[in-house]
């Protein structure tokens, strides 16, 4: 019987790695030639490419802003519609910022928080003007319709992606802490924080304002109600932020003239 042996190859001691250019190989200077054209070609290829990427950042950058600004039109023209809510969107969204400052800095300075801020009420595009602008309280079947704002400013936002975190303040700004808010009835955490945080922001500016059924509280009489609705309304480690916020910074609230106290 045979007996069959593996045996190693043999190896070429004279040039083990033939394909390992030598310095006095004739072809070498081609070689470095070409290596050298197509490095170049490389780097202008990678900086083709980083002046692209830097074309599409700023079309982004502009897309996103023609969708904010098209979003803010929209809600300015609801705020229009009412003239007992002029300036209502600046001011509950200059001090929704800063009781988010002062809960979560990480939170306020995310720019989805400033746009949910402002964009709150945008739903109320699609209320028919009859009832977004009566000059009397609303009956329940109004306000059914009424409730629907969030749903609907949810929806009209939602499709835009960088938008996303915004979403959860348009929709949710009217829960309570309690779960007897709408539309969802939500309670405590399962609330936004940023929602938690606007709705303080909202109601005050709400009381602090003529409406078509009451007289502006004063506000002094504004935070006593929010103090009040601490644990129903709202979140109650939300609204000593907001106390401890005023007391520290009065003017924080937008409105001159007037003492109140906290305790």
């Amino acid at each position: 019987m045979r007996v069959y042996r593996a045996t190693a190859p043999r190896m070429n001691t004279r040039r083990p790695f033939p394909w390992v250019v030598r310095a006095s190989d004739p072809e070498l200077p081609a070689l470095q030639a070409q290596l050298s054209v197509f490095a170049r070609e490389i780097g202008t290829l990678y900086a083709a490419e980083r002046t692209r990427s830097r074309e599409l950042e700023q079309a982004l950058d502009e897309l996103q802003e023609t969708y904010v600004a098209t979003m803010t039109s929209f809600a300015t023209v609801v705020e229009a519609k009412d003239r007992t809510t002029a300036g209502h969107l600046d001011r509950t969204a200059r001090l929704g910022m800063a009781i988010a400052e002062a809960v979560d800095p990480e939170l306020a300075a995310r720019p989805e928080t400033r746009y949910g801020f402002f964009l709150h009420d945008i739903g109320k595009v699609g209320i028919p003007e009859h009832i977004l602008c009566k000059p009397a309280s609303l009956d329940q079947s109004e306000w059914r319709v009424m409730r629907e704002h969030p749903t609907i400013g949810a929806h009209i936002v939602a499709p835009i992606r960088f938008l996303e975190g915004a979403v959860d303040i348009v929709r949710s700004h009217h829960e309570r802490w309690d779960g007897a808010g709408y539309p969802m009835g939500l309670r405590h955490e399962e609330i936004p924080l940023a929602a938690r945080v606007f709705a303080i922001a909202d109601s005050f500016d709400a009381m602090t304002n003529d409406r078509p059924y009451r007289k502006a509280l004063s506000v002094e009489h504004a935070v006593d109600e929010i103090v009040l609705g601490a644990c129903s309304q709202f979140d109650p480690d939300v609204v000593q932020i907001f106390l401890d916020l005023i007391d520290e910074d009065p003017g924080v609230l937008g409105v001159d003239g007037e003492v109140f106290v906290t305790a």
